[in-house]
This record gives C-alpha cells, sequence and structure tokens, in this order.
C-alpha cells in the first residue's frame, strides 16, 4: 500500500545549470550529491530534482515532453517494494509507462502515469531510502 506522501518532484528543464543557478539565487542551497546533469535541494522533507527535460522523457518512456515537464516520484524502502507499489498503482487504474528496471545509479525505478496521464516515478535508491515518517533528506 502506497503512504500518503510524496519524495520528489522532477522538473525537466532545458538547461541544468542555468535552473540551479535560479533557484540557488533565491537563496535555496542544492545538494552536495548535485552533479552537471541534476541538482537536489532539500525541501524539508522532500525533495525538488532539476533533470534535462529530453533525459526525463526517456526515462519515464514517454516518447513526448510529459504535461507540465514534471514527475513525481515515491522513493520506497526496498527493491521489492517497487514492482508491488507499481502493480497497485495499475490495478487502481494507472498505466504503465516503463517497467521495473535496474539504474545506472544502482537504483530501481519503474513509472507510471495517473488517470489523467501525470506520470510517477516508483524508485528504489539506495542513498535516498525514506525515514520512517516518509520524509528523505539530501546531504548538504
Amino acid at each position: 500500500m502506497f503512504e500518503q506522501r510524496m519524495t520528489l518532484l522532477t522538473l525537466g528543464v532545458a538547461d541544468v545549470g542555468r535552473a540551479r543557478a535560479f533557484y540557488e539565487a533565491l537563496g535555496w542551497r542544492a545538494s552536495s550529491v548535485s552533479q552537471s546533469g541534476i541538482a537536489f535541494f532539500s525541501l524539508g522533507g522532500t525533495g525538488l530534482a532539476l533533470y534535462p527535460q529530453d533525459e526525463l522523457s526517456r526515462d519515464t518512456g514517454l516518447d513526448t515532453p510529459m504535461p507540465g515537464g514534471v514527475t513525481h516520484a515515491y522513493n520506497t524502502r526496498s527493491r521489492d517494494k517497487v514492482e508491488t507499489l507499481l502493480a497497485e498503482a495499475l490495478a487502481a487504474g494507472g498505466r504503465l509507462l516503463k517497467g521495473a528496471n535496474e539504474t545506472e545509479w544502482g537504483g530501481y525505478v519503474a513509472y507510471f502515469a495517473d488517470l489523467d496521464g501525470h506520470p510517477w516515478e516508483i524508485a528504489y535508491a539506495p542513498m535516498f531510502v525514506p525515514a520512517v515518517d516518509g520524509t528523505i533528506e539530501f546531504p548538504e
């Protein structure tokens, strides 16, 4: 069963460096795990990621940019939970975008769309495992 929470909001952006500089100009601090191709910001127990729009579309399995260039993420505490939760989402009427698969960064992810086409990522990211209360924090 899904806990009532969202772990990460990922914005598809044209230029990660430019977008990161914008958020930093607002006074936000990027996490030390940020890289040239992705930036992470802690938002009080949840997170914001900035990721290239074309790569985000490719990762989700969508051929065209997704609604608003945004994906919502639900991080799990174990790898096995990704497939269990994906099955629950599909049984509830969600549409499969991309089945569970290993990532180059050591995670395990799947994507589905809700009834209105909004893409969700279900992810096991060993470096970002949610706490008991469902929050995640990125290193400073």
